[in-house]
């Protein structure tokens, strides 16, 4: 007889280690670091700009989108790799769960048909139908094995696909007619969510677009109008409007008002790309944490931007 712990041990091996905390970890540290420059630069103890010209406020806003960019952007794309990969095993979901109800109408048992498709090609899910075939050939039963299948993958259409299973294995029905209906079913699923992709990237496109109208809107007054203010204030300093700029203090100060005038577009777009990129996500999986990877995206336009502008 088997030794149930060593079995146990054996089915382990097959479980895919999360890294989602060492993905957090890691961009929380550079978080940290670069957050601690941006607070350096901001009482002047170091300089690292990223132009030579650079003001503390103006480094510390920029050490700031780094240090946001590495909290955000290691999660967002681990997430969004994760996502790819669960949207690719189930595309083939319905393929798998077909010829398991085949193999069960030629007499045989859930687990044996399992073993059986363990043989076949099913792009990105073939490695989770080894795993559950290897677990069944060490003497976990098939709906065990189901479970542990729905747990490495975790998503709603899974976990509602392997309850059905169980739920009509343990039932004692027949369970090739049931596979073949929620094969069915999977694959309308499918459907109607590709076509609702299709409709909500018309909208994510807006919101890249509405973004670099405003960033293309903040360098036209920057080149434009913000000049021309610095032009008037310096025909005001000479000739008759000198008593007019002396009772002005907005003219006396004006250089420094133009300054924190750039600094409010800077912070502008920074709150701007958050907020955008969080909404790409909600429209396009209606998860909020899916929505990082674009804000990552739109915090390094922006950076790169105001370096030009």
């Amino acid at each position: 007889m088997a030794n149930p712990d060593l079995e146990k041990a054996r089915v382990r091996l097959y479980e895919k280690a999360d890294r989602k905390p060492a993905i957090m970890a890691t961009g929380t540290a550079l978080m940290v670091l670069a957050g601690f420059i941006a607070f350096l630069n901001l009482i002047n103890s170091i300089n690292l700009g990223f132009r030579g010209d650079q003001r503390p406020i103006e480094r510390f806003l920029f050490w700031l989108i780094i240090a946001i960019l590495g909290f955000i952007g290691p999660y967002g794309f681990f997430l969004a790799k994760k996502q790819r990969e669960i949207k690719q095993i189930e595309r083939r979901l319905p393929d798998f769960l077909r010829d398991v109800a085949e193999a069960g109408r030629f007499g045989m048992t859930l687990a044996d048909a399992i073993v059986v498709s363990g043989g076949g090609r099913y792009g990105k899910l073939t490695p989770e139908i080894k795993k559950m075939a290897a677990q069944i050939t060490w003497g976990v039963p098939a709906t065990e094995a189901l479970h542990l299948f729905a747990t490495r993958v975790k998503t709603p259409m899974i976990e509602r696909v392997v309850a059905i299973i169980v739920k009509s294995s343990d039932a004692g029905g027949d369970v090739a007619d049931v596979l073949t209906m929620v094969s069915h079913d999977t694959k309308e699923n499918q459907l109607t969510e590709d076509e609702r992709r299709i409709a909500m990237s018309t909208y994510i496109a807006v919101i890249y677009i509405s973004f670099m109208v405003f960033l293309v809107t903040i360098w036209i007054l920057n080149v434009t109008f913000l000049p021309k203010m610095l032009e008037a204030s310096g025909a005001l300093e000479g000739g008759a409007g000198a008593a007019l700029a002396g009772a002005s203090p907005l003219a006396n100060n004006l250089p420094e008002v133009v300054f924190n005038v750039k600094i409010a577009f800077f912070i502008a777009v920074i709150v701007h790309a958050l907020g955008d990129g969080v909404l790409a996500g909600v429209l396009d999986t209606g998860k909020i944490a899916n929505g990082l990877r674009h804000s990552f995206i739109m915090l390094v336009i922006a950076m790169f931007a105001f370096l030009v502008i």
